[in-house]
């Protein structure tokens, strides 16, 4: 940890040689850390209590990172050490984690810090944090991995996955999973280097048989790293893109199928939005039928009603011939507009605008009435106000006009008076 900087080794000046300091086990010397311990004193006492200052420096490290203060966190940092020889038995349990965690943040920002102080920090930290060695690994290959390190990411990800301590425990047995999964990205990673590589061949060339061999082999190897880990609860959303490009690749749809719709549709996994996108486009590349991409979307949009499939949920939805899905096509236009980060989708209003005449023609006025009415105490001044008439004009004229178009058949005559009574 001594590493952490220049500012570890620094000499002492002149104004602090004076001073009372806290000294690290190399002998440095540490004069402001000692008035910040000080500072935790009671009644004008100074409190020597091991566990009181081990608290105290713990409080200062989080206040430099919360202020990216990292050459003073690692400062901090250096004297918190002593807290791995805490004689609670509990905290000294409990510290490697907590320093861990702390020294691997200092270190990924510090801007003296290098892929070679990371390395050697993460390695003692596995040795003394065992029963943390897998979830040390598994951050220390995703370090190697943001520095484009892919074999080292690799070596650090293998070395893990043949770790055992004592007996298995399923907290254990599901990080060795997690491992093994990002192990099959880099074995994903190279199998979709070796596919781009192939779609330059020619299919009649030697060396497309052998590129897709290669190919094959790794695709095996992969395959197994990631089925085993999306077949637990969780949210899994990279390994299962990639295995089902794979699937897809060699001609496995009704696997592929297989797969996304238990991650959709499993109760024993989380809620999650993109579960259903993926599923979406796969049987949308499928070319399913509309009732079946209609279903996908309906559940989506009970999640996530400002999702960008939402449009194509409404174009969708506008070509079926049953009445329901005509008249969930303009809630669904509604559902879209009442989320701020859409006010200014201009394609949304253009649908509308469009619908709400087609719906009014079609002598469907309580469809939009039955819209309207749970909205008309906000939206006119969420939407319709002179302030965002005035600030659409000067941005997009075309906005502003599809806007006032909406404005004039929810509102019609009686908006300057800030009503919304529909006419009889």
């Amino acid at each position: 940890m001594s590493d952490f900087s220049e500012e570890l080794i620094r000499p002492t000046t002149e104004d602090e040689q004076g001073e009372p300091c806290v000294r690290s086990g190399s002998g440095m010397c540490f004069p402001w850390l000692q008035k910040h311990i000080e500072s935790i004193a009671s009644g004008g006492k100074q409190e020597k209590d091991f566990a009181q200052t081990t608290s105290a420096c713990l409080n200062f490290i989080q206040e430099a990172l919360l202020k990216h203060q990292w050459q003073r966190a690692a400062e901090y940092m250096h004297s918190y050490l002593q807290v791995l020889e805490d004689t609670d038995s509990n905290k000294r349990q409990g510290a490697p984690e907590i320093v861990w965690r702390l020294g691997s943040e200092i270190l990924y920002y510090h801007p003296k810090s290098s892929v070679e102080t990371f390395n050697t920090f993460a390695d003692r930290m596995k040795n003394i944090g065992i029963t943390n060695y897998l979830k040390i690994s598994l951050q220390h290959a995703l370090y190697l991995l943001h520095h484009g390190l892919l074999e080292d990411a690799n070596r650090i990800l293998t070395q893990a996955e043949t770790w055992r301590y004592g007996e298995k425990s399923s907290s254990q047995e599901v990080l060795v999973n997690l491992i093994q999964a990002y192990k099959g990205l880099l074995q994903y990673y190279s199998w979709y280097k070796k596919k781009m590589e192939l779609s330059k061949l020619d299919k009649d060339d030697y060396a497309y048989n052998t590129a897709s061999q290669n190919m094959l082999n790794h695709s095996w190897k992969t395959s197994i790293n990631l089925c085993t880990l999306i077949q637990i609860p969780g949210v899994w959303d990279p390994f299962v893109k990639s295995y089902i490009e794979m699937l897809e690749f060699y001609g496995d749809q009704d696997g592929a199928r297989e797969v996304l719709n238990n991650y959709a549709y499993d109760e024993k996994f989380p809620s999650n939005p993109n579960a259903h996108v993926y599923l979406y486009n796969f049987l949308k590349r499928e070319k399913a039928p509309r009732e079946k991409l209609i279903s996908v979307l309906k559940i989506l949009y009970q999640i996530v009603p400002s999702h960008k499939l939402m449009l194509e949920f409404h174009r969708l939805l506008r070509k079926s011939d049953k009445e329901e899905h005509h008249k969930l096509g303009l809630e669904v236009l509604f559902g879209i507009l009442d989320f701020a980060g859409c006010t200014k989708n201009i394609t949304a209003w253009k649908y509308l605008a469009k619908y709400l005449k087609q719906t009014l023609m079609g002598s469907h006025l309580a469809w939009v009435q039955e819209e309207w009415n749970s909205r008309k105490s906000w939206w006119p001044s969420f939407h319709f106000s002179y302030f965002w008439a005035k600030s659409n004009w000067k941005d997009d004229k075309t906005l502003a006009c599809e806007k006032a178009l909406v404005a004039g058949l929810l509102l019609g005559k009686e908006m300057k008076k800030g009503t919304s009574r529909w006419p009889q």
